[in-house]
Protein backbone atom coordinates (compact mmCIF):
# COMPACT_ATOMS: atom_id res chain seq x y z
CA UNK A 1 0.00 0.00 0.00
CA UNK A 2 1.56 3.39 -1.22
CA UNK A 3 2.14 5.94 1.15
CA UNK A 4 -0.16 8.43 -0.86
CA UNK A 5 -3.14 5.69 -0.13
CA UNK A 6 -2.60 5.18 3.03
CA UNK A 7 -2.85 8.94 3.42
CA UNK A 8 -5.81 9.60 1.67
CA UNK A 9 -7.58 6.36 3.33
CA UNK A 10 -6.63 7.70 6.55
CA UNK A 11 -8.27 11.86 5.78
CA UNK A 12 -11.42 9.56 4.34
CA UNK A 13 -12.14 7.80 7.95
CA UNK A 14 -11.08 10.97 10.03
CA UNK A 15 -13.83 13.24 8.04
CA UNK A 16 -16.72 10.17 7.77
CA UNK A 17 -15.97 9.39 11.65
CA UNK A 18 -15.57 13.09 13.15
CA UNK A 19 -16.62 13.53 16.70
CA UNK A 20 -20.27 15.36 16.82
CA UNK A 21 -17.97 18.29 19.19
CA UNK A 22 -15.88 18.62 15.73
CA UNK A 23 -17.20 22.04 13.62
CA UNK A 24 -15.96 23.04 10.24
CA UNK A 25 -13.93 26.44 10.19
CA UNK A 26 -16.34 29.36 9.53
CA UNK A 27 -15.82 31.78 7.24
CA UNK A 28 -17.81 34.77 5.41
CA UNK A 29 -19.71 34.76 2.34
CA UNK A 30 -18.40 36.71 -0.83
CA UNK A 31 -19.27 37.62 -4.48
CA UNK A 32 -16.88 38.41 -6.93
CA UNK A 33 -16.92 38.70 -11.16
CA UNK A 34 -15.04 36.82 -13.34
CA UNK A 35 -12.74 37.65 -16.31
CA UNK A 36 -16.51 37.43 -18.53
CA UNK A 37 -17.87 39.62 -16.39
CA UNK A 38 -19.72 36.46 -15.07
CA UNK A 39 -20.79 36.99 -10.72
CA UNK A 40 -19.79 34.71 -8.55
CA UNK A 41 -21.55 34.06 -4.93
CA UNK A 42 -20.41 31.45 -2.21
CA UNK A 43 -24.36 31.25 -0.77
CA UNK A 44 -25.69 31.06 -4.26
CA UNK A 45 -24.09 27.72 -5.31
CA UNK A 46 -26.23 25.87 -2.93
CA UNK A 47 -27.35 23.43 -5.30
CA UNK A 48 -23.27 22.24 -5.37
CA UNK A 49 -22.12 19.83 -3.28
CA UNK A 50 -18.88 22.42 -2.36
CA UNK A 51 -16.98 24.97 -4.26
CA UNK A 52 -13.57 24.46 -4.82
CA UNK A 53 -11.28 27.66 -4.93
CA UNK A 54 -7.66 27.52 -5.96
CA UNK A 55 -5.48 30.65 -5.76
CA UNK A 56 -4.14 31.98 -9.07
CA UNK A 57 -1.01 33.69 -10.12
CA UNK A 58 0.35 33.92 -13.16
CA UNK A 59 3.65 34.96 -12.57
CA UNK A 60 4.60 31.78 -10.25
CA UNK A 61 6.59 29.52 -12.04
CA UNK A 62 5.41 26.18 -10.64
CA UNK A 63 1.02 27.12 -11.43
CA UNK A 64 1.30 25.57 -14.43
CA UNK A 65 1.60 22.28 -12.28
CA UNK A 66 -0.56 22.85 -9.78
CA UNK A 67 -3.64 23.33 -12.21
CA UNK A 68 -3.16 20.69 -14.08
CA UNK A 69 -3.23 18.66 -10.93
CA UNK A 70 -6.44 20.69 -10.50
CA UNK A 71 -8.05 19.68 -13.47
CA UNK A 72 -7.47 16.52 -13.37
CA UNK A 73 -9.29 17.04 -9.88
CA UNK A 74 -12.44 19.04 -12.02
CA UNK A 75 -12.19 15.77 -14.30
CA UNK A 76 -13.15 13.50 -11.57
CA UNK A 77 -15.58 15.41 -9.75
CA UNK A 78 -17.18 18.55 -11.31
CA UNK A 79 -19.88 16.49 -12.35
CA UNK A 80 -20.59 15.01 -9.01
CA UNK A 81 -21.60 18.10 -8.06
CA UNK A 82 -18.76 20.46 -7.04
CA UNK A 83 -18.03 23.80 -8.24
CA UNK A 84 -14.10 24.67 -9.56
CA UNK A 85 -12.85 28.32 -9.96
CA UNK A 86 -9.69 30.38 -9.97
CA UNK A 87 -9.18 33.34 -7.94
CA UNK A 88 -6.65 36.02 -8.77
CA UNK A 89 -5.10 37.08 -5.21
CA UNK A 90 -2.96 39.01 -6.95
CA UNK A 91 -5.42 41.87 -8.53
CA UNK A 92 -3.79 41.48 -11.86
CA UNK A 93 -6.67 43.07 -13.73
CA UNK A 94 -9.60 41.35 -15.57
CA UNK A 95 -8.17 42.57 -19.54
CA UNK A 96 -4.90 40.46 -18.08
CA UNK A 97 -6.85 37.63 -16.81
CA UNK A 98 -8.89 37.54 -20.30
CA UNK A 99 -5.93 36.68 -21.90
CA UNK A 100 -4.70 33.38 -20.27
CA UNK A 101 -7.87 32.05 -22.11
CA UNK A 102 -8.06 29.48 -18.93
CA UNK A 103 -10.85 27.04 -19.09
CA UNK A 104 -11.70 27.45 -15.15
CA UNK A 105 -13.41 30.57 -14.54
CA UNK A 106 -11.23 33.31 -12.46
CA UNK A 107 -12.48 35.22 -10.19
CA UNK A 108 -11.32 38.75 -10.19
CA UNK A 109 -11.06 39.87 -6.79
CA UNK A 110 -10.48 43.42 -6.78
CA UNK A 111 -8.87 44.92 -4.21
CA UNK A 112 -7.91 41.44 -2.36
CA UNK A 113 -10.46 41.61 0.39
CA UNK A 114 -12.01 38.36 -0.49
CA UNK A 115 -8.62 36.54 -0.53
CA UNK A 116 -7.44 38.49 2.82
CA UNK A 117 -10.72 37.16 4.06
CA UNK A 118 -10.18 33.87 3.12
CA UNK A 119 -6.58 33.26 4.19
CA UNK A 120 -5.33 33.01 1.29
CA UNK A 121 -1.49 33.89 1.19
CA UNK A 122 0.28 31.65 -1.54
CA UNK A 123 -0.48 30.74 -5.15
CA UNK A 124 -2.10 27.36 -5.33
CA UNK A 125 -3.73 27.99 -1.96
CA UNK A 126 -7.36 25.52 -1.91
CA UNK A 127 -10.20 25.87 -0.30
CA UNK A 128 -13.30 23.91 -0.36
CA UNK A 129 -16.17 25.63 0.64
CA UNK A 130 -19.36 24.42 1.83
CA UNK A 131 -21.98 27.41 0.33
CA UNK A 132 -24.55 26.12 2.51
CA UNK A 133 -23.17 26.46 5.86
CA UNK A 134 -20.67 28.92 4.53
CA UNK A 135 -17.95 26.67 6.13
CA UNK A 136 -14.77 25.77 4.75
CA UNK A 137 -14.52 21.59 4.52
CA UNK A 138 -10.61 22.07 3.48
CA UNK A 139 -7.69 24.02 3.15
CA UNK A 140 -4.39 23.55 1.95
CA UNK A 141 -2.91 22.69 -1.90
CA UNK A 142 -3.75 20.20 -4.39
CA UNK A 143 -3.15 16.83 -2.71
CA UNK A 144 -4.15 13.08 -2.43
CA UNK A 145 -5.93 14.72 1.08
CA UNK A 146 -7.77 17.23 -1.19
CA UNK A 147 -9.16 14.43 -3.17
CA UNK A 148 -9.86 12.40 0.15
CA UNK A 149 -12.05 15.40 0.81
CA UNK A 150 -14.08 15.40 -1.65
CA UNK A 151 -14.54 11.98 -1.88
CA UNK A 152 -15.99 12.06 2.10
CA UNK A 153 -17.75 14.99 0.82
CA UNK A 154 -19.89 12.92 -1.58
CA UNK A 155 -20.26 10.59 1.21
CA UNK A 156 -21.21 13.01 3.90
CA UNK A 157 -21.45 14.22 6.83
CA UNK A 158 -18.44 16.27 7.24
CA UNK A 159 -17.48 17.87 10.40
CA UNK A 160 -13.62 18.57 10.75
CA UNK A 161 -12.53 21.15 8.30
CA UNK A 162 -8.82 19.27 6.90
CA UNK A 163 -6.27 21.72 6.78
CA UNK A 164 -2.20 20.58 4.97
CA UNK A 165 0.62 22.66 4.22
CA UNK A 166 1.24 24.41 0.66
CA UNK A 167 4.18 24.22 -0.26
CA UNK A 168 4.25 26.76 -3.00
CA UNK A 169 7.24 28.89 -3.14
CA UNK A 170 4.89 31.95 -4.38
CA UNK A 171 3.78 34.36 -1.67
CA UNK A 172 1.23 36.47 -2.22
CA UNK A 173 1.78 40.27 -1.44
CA UNK A 174 -0.76 42.63 0.12
CA UNK A 175 0.02 46.37 -0.05
CA UNK A 176 -3.35 47.54 0.59
CA UNK A 177 -3.31 45.15 3.96
CA UNK A 178 0.36 46.06 4.82
CA UNK A 179 0.09 49.96 4.50
CA UNK A 180 -3.21 50.49 6.06
CA UNK A 181 -1.48 48.03 9.29
CA UNK A 182 0.90 50.61 9.40
CA UNK A 183 -1.37 53.74 9.07
CA UNK A 184 -4.95 52.88 10.06
CA UNK A 185 -7.32 55.12 8.56
CA UNK A 186 -8.97 58.07 9.86
CA UNK A 187 -12.20 58.06 10.85
CA UNK A 188 -12.75 61.60 10.74
CA UNK A 189 -11.24 62.14 7.60
CA UNK A 190 -11.16 58.74 5.91
CA UNK A 191 -14.05 56.76 6.48
CA UNK A 192 -17.14 59.30 7.92
CA UNK A 193 -16.83 61.65 4.70
CA UNK A 194 -17.01 58.27 2.43
CA UNK A 195 -20.47 57.12 4.65
CA UNK A 196 -21.35 60.37 4.06
CA UNK A 197 -21.21 60.20 0.30
CA UNK A 198 -21.90 56.80 -0.69
CA UNK A 199 -24.46 55.72 2.57
CA UNK A 200 -26.49 58.44 4.51
CA UNK A 201 -28.93 59.26 1.65
CA UNK A 202 -30.47 56.16 2.38
CA UNK A 203 -28.84 55.27 5.50
CA UNK A 204 -30.14 57.87 8.15
CA UNK A 205 -33.53 58.27 10.44
CA UNK A 206 -36.63 57.67 8.36
CA UNK A 207 -34.40 56.58 5.29
CA UNK A 208 -35.33 54.04 3.35
CA UNK A 209 -32.60 52.08 4.17
CA UNK A 210 -33.18 49.64 7.43
CA UNK A 211 -30.87 51.27 9.91
CA UNK A 212 -29.21 54.57 10.11
CA UNK A 213 -25.74 55.20 10.44
CA UNK A 214 -25.67 58.83 12.07
CA UNK A 215 -22.77 58.52 14.60
CA UNK A 216 -19.42 56.54 15.20
CA UNK A 217 -21.71 54.98 17.45
CA UNK A 218 -23.95 53.20 14.76
CA UNK A 219 -21.45 52.46 12.66
CA UNK A 220 -19.55 50.55 14.99
CA UNK A 221 -22.42 48.48 15.94
CA UNK A 222 -23.59 48.00 12.34
CA UNK A 223 -19.13 47.18 11.24
CA UNK A 224 -19.74 43.20 11.08
CA UNK A 225 -23.06 43.83 8.98
CA UNK A 226 -21.26 46.07 6.61
CA UNK A 227 -18.18 44.06 6.33
CA UNK A 228 -20.43 41.25 5.25
CA UNK A 229 -22.66 43.29 2.82
CA UNK A 230 -19.12 44.72 1.19
CA UNK A 231 -17.89 41.69 0.49
CA UNK A 232 -20.99 39.58 -0.79
CA UNK A 233 -21.94 42.62 -3.23
CA UNK A 234 -24.67 43.36 -1.80
CA UNK A 235 -23.76 46.87 -1.32
CA UNK A 236 -24.16 49.25 -3.15
CA UNK A 237 -26.95 47.90 -4.06
CA UNK A 238 -27.78 47.37 -8.33
CA UNK A 239 -24.58 47.17 -9.06
CA UNK A 240 -23.57 46.92 -12.85
CA UNK A 241 -20.35 45.52 -14.14
CA UNK A 242 -17.53 48.48 -13.86
CA UNK A 243 -15.81 47.12 -16.53
CA UNK A 244 -19.30 47.32 -19.23
CA UNK A 245 -20.46 50.54 -20.25
CA UNK A 246 -20.88 53.74 -17.16
CA UNK A 247 -23.47 55.45 -15.83
CA UNK A 248 -23.81 57.69 -12.72
CA UNK A 249 -27.08 56.24 -11.59
CA UNK A 250 -25.40 53.43 -10.87
CA UNK A 251 -23.95 53.42 -7.14
CA UNK A 252 -20.37 52.99 -7.86
CA UNK A 253 -17.58 52.64 -4.95
CA UNK A 254 -14.31 52.99 -5.41
CA UNK A 255 -11.99 49.83 -4.69
CA UNK A 256 -9.65 52.44 -2.73
CA UNK A 257 -12.92 53.23 -0.64
CA UNK A 258 -13.85 50.06 0.23
CA UNK A 259 -10.15 48.71 1.43
CA UNK A 260 -10.13 51.40 3.55
CA UNK A 261 -13.69 50.94 5.14
CA UNK A 262 -12.93 47.09 5.64
CA UNK A 263 -9.37 47.55 6.56
CA UNK A 264 -10.91 49.98 9.14
CA UNK A 265 -12.90 48.01 10.31
CA UNK A 266 -10.15 45.02 10.58
CA UNK A 267 -8.19 46.86 12.48
CA UNK A 268 -11.14 47.30 15.10
CA UNK A 269 -13.10 50.50 14.02
CA UNK A 270 -10.34 53.03 15.72
CA UNK A 271 -12.48 56.38 16.78
CA UNK A 272 -9.29 58.60 16.67
CA UNK A 273 -9.65 62.71 17.61
CA UNK A 274 -11.93 65.29 16.19
CA UNK A 275 -15.54 65.74 16.01
CA UNK A 276 -17.81 63.37 14.40
CA UNK A 277 -18.89 64.27 11.03
CA UNK A 278 -21.89 61.53 10.95
CA UNK A 279 -23.20 63.42 14.03
CA UNK A 280 -22.96 66.87 12.59
CA UNK A 281 -24.59 65.62 9.21
CA UNK A 282 -27.66 67.42 9.26
CA UNK A 283 -30.29 66.01 6.27
CA UNK A 284 -32.77 68.11 4.63
CA UNK A 285 -35.17 66.76 2.35
CA UNK A 286 -34.87 68.50 -1.24
CA UNK A 287 -38.06 70.10 -1.80
CA UNK A 288 -36.73 72.58 -4.61
CA UNK A 289 -37.71 72.56 -8.20
CA UNK A 290 -34.53 72.12 -9.75
CA UNK A 291 -34.80 73.23 -13.40
CA UNK A 292 -36.93 76.06 -12.33
CA UNK A 293 -40.44 77.07 -11.71
CA UNK A 294 -42.65 73.71 -13.97
CA UNK A 295 -44.67 74.83 -16.13
CA UNK A 296 -47.20 72.14 -14.91
CA UNK A 297 -47.15 70.45 -11.55
CA UNK A 298 -49.87 67.64 -11.65
CA UNK A 299 -49.96 64.99 -8.03
CA UNK A 300 -50.48 61.89 -8.08
CA UNK A 301 -53.24 59.70 -6.03
CA UNK A 302 -52.63 59.67 -2.22
CA UNK A 303 -51.12 56.68 -0.95
CA UNK A 304 -51.67 55.05 2.54
CA UNK A 305 -47.92 52.81 3.05
CA UNK A 306 -48.33 50.29 6.63
CA UNK A 307 -45.86 50.22 8.44
CA UNK A 308 -44.59 46.93 7.75
CA UNK A 309 -45.65 43.79 5.46
CA UNK A 310 -44.46 43.17 2.09
CA UNK A 311 -45.91 45.75 0.14
CA UNK A 312 -47.18 44.92 -3.71
CA UNK A 313 -46.46 47.55 -6.51
CA UNK A 314 -49.24 50.40 -6.83
CA UNK A 315 -50.46 51.17 -9.94
CA UNK A 316 -52.20 54.68 -10.48
CA UNK A 317 -53.19 57.21 -13.65
CA UNK A 318 -52.99 60.64 -13.24
CA UNK A 319 -54.94 62.94 -15.92
CA UNK A 320 -53.59 66.02 -17.72
CA UNK A 321 -55.65 68.99 -17.54
CA UNK A 322 -54.84 69.85 -21.20
CA UNK A 323 -56.91 68.80 -24.77
CA UNK A 324 -53.58 69.45 -27.14
CA UNK A 325 -50.17 67.64 -27.48
CA UNK A 326 -47.47 68.32 -25.16
CA UNK A 327 -43.62 68.17 -25.71
CA UNK A 328 -41.76 67.51 -22.47
CA UNK A 329 -37.81 68.50 -22.09
CA UNK A 330 -37.46 68.19 -18.46
CA UNK A 331 -39.24 67.03 -15.05
CA UNK A 332 -39.05 65.87 -11.48
CA UNK A 333 -40.62 63.90 -8.74
CA UNK A 334 -40.89 65.18 -5.62
CA UNK A 335 -42.18 62.90 -3.10
CA UNK A 336 -43.71 63.36 0.58
CA UNK A 337 -42.70 59.95 2.05
CA UNK A 338 -39.42 59.65 0.19
CA UNK A 339 -38.16 57.58 3.15
CA UNK A 340 -40.73 54.25 2.11
CA UNK A 341 -40.15 55.33 -1.49
CA UNK A 342 -38.04 52.50 -3.12
CA UNK A 343 -38.95 53.27 -6.46
CA UNK A 344 -41.22 54.75 -9.39
CA UNK A 345 -41.66 54.81 -13.01
CA UNK A 346 -44.09 56.88 -15.06
CA UNK A 347 -45.24 56.13 -18.68
CA UNK A 348 -46.89 58.23 -20.72
CA UNK A 349 -50.72 56.10 -21.61
CA UNK A 350 -53.05 56.56 -24.33
CA UNK A 351 -56.89 56.61 -23.84
CA UNK A 352 -57.78 52.79 -22.87
CA UNK A 353 -54.25 51.97 -21.84
CA UNK A 354 -52.98 50.88 -18.37
CA UNK A 355 -49.29 50.87 -17.11
CA UNK A 356 -48.40 48.00 -19.28
CA UNK A 357 -49.96 49.03 -22.44
CA UNK A 358 -49.45 47.18 -25.60
CA UNK A 359 -46.74 44.81 -23.66
CA UNK A 360 -49.60 42.94 -22.63
CA UNK A 361 -50.18 41.76 -25.92
CA UNK A 362 -46.85 41.95 -28.38
CA UNK A 363 -43.83 40.56 -27.39
CA UNK A 364 -42.20 44.27 -28.43
CA UNK A 365 -43.48 47.61 -28.11
CA UNK A 366 -42.57 51.61 -28.23
CA UNK A 367 -43.40 53.62 -25.42
CA UNK A 368 -43.30 56.56 -23.75
CA UNK A 369 -41.32 57.14 -20.95
CA UNK A 370 -41.35 59.70 -18.75
CA UNK A 371 -38.76 59.02 -16.11
CA UNK A 372 -38.41 57.17 -12.78
CA UNK A 373 -37.22 57.84 -9.51
CA UNK A 374 -35.10 55.75 -7.11
CA UNK A 375 -33.59 56.44 -3.52
CA UNK A 376 -31.13 59.02 -2.80
CA UNK A 377 -30.45 62.61 -3.47
CA UNK A 378 -32.98 64.77 -5.31
CA UNK A 379 -32.95 64.34 -8.96
CA UNK A 380 -34.21 66.24 -12.17
CA UNK A 381 -33.98 65.14 -15.31
CA UNK A 382 -33.82 67.52 -18.14
CA UNK A 383 -33.63 65.47 -21.51
CA UNK A 384 -30.31 65.65 -24.02
CA UNK A 385 -31.02 68.60 -26.32
CA UNK A 386 -33.10 68.63 -29.25
CA UNK A 387 -35.02 65.81 -27.56
CA UNK A 388 -38.65 65.43 -25.96
CA UNK A 389 -40.86 62.99 -24.72
CA UNK A 390 -44.26 63.53 -26.40
CA UNK A 391 -47.79 63.61 -24.68
CA UNK A 392 -49.73 62.61 -26.93
CA UNK A 393 -53.75 64.71 -26.99
CA UNK A 394 -55.99 62.84 -24.15
CA UNK A 395 -52.90 60.74 -23.00
CA UNK A 396 -52.20 60.36 -19.50
CA UNK A 397 -49.64 59.68 -17.02
CA UNK A 398 -49.47 55.77 -15.58
CA UNK A 399 -47.27 55.19 -12.91
CA UNK A 400 -45.88 52.13 -11.14
CA UNK A 401 -45.29 53.10 -7.04
CA UNK A 402 -43.04 50.29 -4.61
CA UNK A 403 -43.04 51.36 -1.19
CA UNK A 404 -41.44 49.78 1.79
CA UNK A 405 -42.37 49.57 5.33
CA UNK A 406 -40.18 51.78 8.07
CA UNK A 407 -42.27 51.15 10.82
CA UNK A 408 -44.62 53.64 10.93
CA UNK A 409 -47.46 54.36 9.10
CA UNK A 410 -46.96 57.37 6.06
CA UNK A 411 -48.96 58.74 3.37
CA UNK A 412 -47.70 59.52 -0.07
CA UNK A 413 -48.62 62.10 -2.49
CA UNK A 414 -46.16 62.69 -5.14
CA UNK A 415 -45.82 65.54 -7.63
CA UNK A 416 -44.54 66.13 -10.80
CA UNK A 417 -43.13 68.85 -12.46
CA UNK A 418 -43.28 69.21 -16.13
CA UNK A 419 -41.08 71.48 -18.19
CA UNK A 420 -42.62 71.77 -21.71
CA UNK A 421 -40.79 72.88 -24.86
CA UNK A 422 -41.64 76.47 -26.72
CA UNK A 423 -44.25 75.35 -29.32
CA UNK A 424 -42.29 77.08 -31.60
CA UNK A 425 -39.30 75.03 -31.44
CA UNK A 426 -41.53 71.61 -31.45
CA UNK A 427 -40.46 70.99 -35.14
CA UNK A 428 -36.99 70.41 -34.30
CA UNK A 429 -37.50 67.88 -31.19
CA UNK A 430 -37.56 64.13 -31.79
CA UNK A 431 -39.29 61.95 -29.68
CA UNK A 432 -37.78 60.57 -26.58
CA UNK A 433 -39.19 56.93 -26.87
CA UNK A 434 -38.35 53.49 -24.56
CA UNK A 435 -38.32 50.40 -26.56
CA UNK A 436 -39.39 47.24 -24.34
CA UNK A 437 -37.84 44.32 -25.27
CA UNK A 438 -39.58 41.39 -24.29
CA UNK A 439 -39.29 37.38 -24.31
CA UNK A 440 -41.79 34.56 -23.66
CA UNK A 441 -40.23 32.24 -20.78
CA UNK A 442 -40.89 29.07 -18.97
CA UNK A 443 -38.65 28.31 -15.99
CA UNK A 444 -38.49 24.95 -14.82
CA UNK A 445 -38.50 24.34 -11.00
CA UNK A 446 -35.00 23.78 -9.66
CA UNK A 447 -33.28 25.13 -12.59
CA UNK A 448 -30.71 27.45 -11.09
CA UNK A 449 -29.52 29.08 -14.74
CA UNK A 450 -32.68 29.47 -17.39
CA UNK A 451 -31.01 31.26 -20.71
CA UNK A 452 -33.58 33.96 -21.95
CA UNK A 453 -33.17 36.37 -25.09
CA UNK A 454 -34.84 38.64 -26.93
CA UNK A 455 -33.73 41.59 -29.26
CA UNK A 456 -34.99 44.49 -31.98
CA UNK A 457 -33.72 45.52 -35.07
CA UNK A 458 -34.25 49.42 -34.95
CA UNK A 459 -35.08 51.17 -38.89
CA UNK A 460 -34.23 53.93 -38.28
CA UNK A 461 -30.47 55.58 -37.01
CA UNK A 462 -31.37 56.28 -33.17
CA UNK A 463 -29.30 57.31 -30.12
CA UNK A 464 -29.46 55.56 -26.83
CA UNK A 465 -29.26 57.45 -24.00
CA UNK A 466 -30.19 54.71 -21.04
CA UNK A 467 -31.47 50.77 -20.30
CA UNK A 468 -33.40 49.04 -17.96
CA UNK A 469 -33.60 45.54 -16.60
CA UNK A 470 -37.09 43.67 -15.62
CA UNK A 471 -37.12 40.38 -13.81
CA UNK A 472 -39.18 38.95 -11.18
CA UNK A 473 -37.90 37.19 -8.15
CA UNK A 474 -36.15 34.38 -10.19
CA UNK A 475 -34.47 37.08 -12.22
CA UNK A 476 -30.40 35.90 -12.39
CA UNK A 477 -28.73 38.70 -14.93
CA UNK A 478 -28.80 40.80 -17.81
CA UNK A 479 -26.85 42.28 -20.71
CA UNK A 480 -27.44 44.78 -23.40
CA UNK A 481 -25.50 45.05 -26.24
CA UNK A 482 -25.99 45.85 -29.73
CA UNK A 483 -25.30 44.56 -33.56
CA UNK A 484 -24.59 46.71 -36.32
CA UNK A 485 -25.12 45.91 -39.88
CA UNK A 486 -21.91 44.84 -40.06
CA UNK A 487 -21.99 41.93 -37.45
CA UNK A 488 -19.98 43.84 -35.03
CA UNK A 489 -20.79 44.25 -31.69
CA UNK A 490 -20.44 46.62 -28.73
CA UNK A 491 -22.18 45.42 -24.92
CA UNK A 492 -23.85 48.21 -23.79
CA UNK A 493 -24.50 47.90 -20.25
CA UNK A 494 -24.23 44.62 -17.84
CA UNK A 495 -26.33 44.00 -14.75
CA UNK A 496 -24.57 40.08 -13.84
CA UNK A 497 -26.63 39.87 -10.22
CA UNK A 498 -29.77 41.00 -10.76
CA UNK A 499 -31.83 41.93 -7.60
CA UNK A 500 -35.87 42.21 -7.66
CA UNK A 501 -35.74 44.71 -5.40
CA UNK A 502 -33.19 47.62 -7.56
CA UNK A 503 -34.22 48.08 -10.96
CA UNK A 504 -32.96 51.34 -11.61
CA UNK A 505 -33.17 53.02 -15.27
CA UNK A 506 -29.30 53.46 -15.77
CA UNK A 507 -28.63 56.69 -17.82
CA UNK A 508 -25.57 56.04 -20.10
CA UNK A 509 -22.87 58.90 -19.23
CA UNK A 510 -21.97 58.43 -23.08
CA UNK A 511 -24.96 57.72 -24.88
CA UNK A 512 -24.41 55.09 -27.90
CA UNK A 513 -25.38 55.99 -31.90
CA UNK A 514 -27.32 53.29 -33.54
CA UNK A 515 -27.51 52.97 -37.59
CA UNK A 516 -30.34 52.38 -39.12
CA UNK A 517 -30.41 48.30 -39.35
CA UNK A 518 -28.84 47.39 -35.73
CA UNK A 519 -30.17 45.32 -33.35
CA UNK A 520 -30.42 45.25 -29.89
CA UNK A 521 -29.90 42.47 -27.73
CA UNK A 522 -31.28 40.94 -24.49
CA UNK A 523 -29.50 38.27 -22.76
CA UNK A 524 -29.77 36.85 -19.39
CA UNK A 525 -30.87 34.01 -16.93
CA UNK A 526 -33.36 33.30 -13.99
CA UNK A 527 -32.61 31.40 -11.37
CA UNK A 528 -35.50 29.11 -9.88
CA UNK A 529 -32.70 27.17 -7.37
CA UNK A 530 -32.49 27.33 -4.05
CA UNK A 531 -29.49 28.68 -4.40
CA UNK A 532 -31.41 31.84 -5.05
CA UNK A 533 -32.32 34.01 -1.77
CA UNK A 534 -35.26 35.42 -3.53
CA UNK A 535 -36.84 32.34 -4.55
CA UNK A 536 -40.41 32.06 -2.96
CA UNK A 537 -40.80 28.10 -4.39
CA UNK A 538 -37.73 26.67 -6.27
CA UNK A 539 -40.45 23.72 -6.92
CA UNK A 540 -42.91 25.62 -8.77
CA UNK A 541 -42.64 26.11 -12.84
CA UNK A 542 -43.21 29.98 -13.46
CA UNK A 543 -43.83 31.07 -16.93
CA UNK A 544 -44.56 34.89 -18.45
CA UNK A 545 -46.90 37.27 -17.15
CA UNK A 546 -46.89 40.79 -16.00
CA UNK A 547 -47.75 40.10 -12.14
CA UNK A 548 -45.57 39.71 -9.71
CA UNK A 549 -45.51 35.97 -8.81
CA UNK A 550 -44.67 35.43 -12.81
CA UNK A 551 -41.67 36.06 -14.77
CA UNK A 552 -41.05 38.31 -17.33
CA UNK A 553 -37.70 38.85 -19.17
CA UNK A 554 -37.68 42.55 -20.43
CA UNK A 555 -34.85 45.02 -21.36
CA UNK A 556 -35.88 48.26 -21.79
CA UNK A 557 -33.88 51.31 -23.82
CA UNK A 558 -34.38 54.86 -24.08
CA UNK A 559 -33.62 56.86 -27.35
CA UNK A 560 -34.10 58.83 -29.54
CA UNK A 561 -33.92 59.61 -33.57
CA UNK A 562 -30.91 60.25 -34.30
CA UNK A 563 -30.39 64.07 -37.02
Amino acid sequence: MTRAYISCLGVCIALASGTASAALDRTGDFALLDEQGGFHQLSRYQHRKGVVLMSYAPSCASMDSMLSRYRDLRSQYAEQGFEFLLIDSQDSGRAALRDLNLDVPILQDSGQLVSEALGISRAGDVLVLNPDRISVYYSGAVTAELGATLAAILEGPVRNTVKTQNPSPCAISFPSRDAHSEAVPNYVTDIAPMIIDNCVTCHRQFGVGPFALDSYLSLLGWSPMIKEVLLNKRMPPAQIDPDIGHSDSARYIATEDIQKLVHWLSAGAPRGEGDDPLEALTYVENKEWLLGEPDLIVTAPRQRIPATGVLDYIYADVELPFEEEKWVVGMQYQAVATSALHHLMGFVTLDGEDFWGEERSNSTSTRRFLGGYSPGEARAERFPEGTAVRIPKGAKLSMQFHYVGIGAELFDETKIALYFADPEDVPQLKERMVQAVSASVVIPPNEHDVRAHAQYTFEDAVVISGVRAKMNARGKNMKFSVEYADGTTKDILSVPAYNYGWQPHYVLDEPISVPAGSTVHVSGAFDNSVSNPFNPDPNAEVRSGLDSTDEMFTGYFTFHRAD
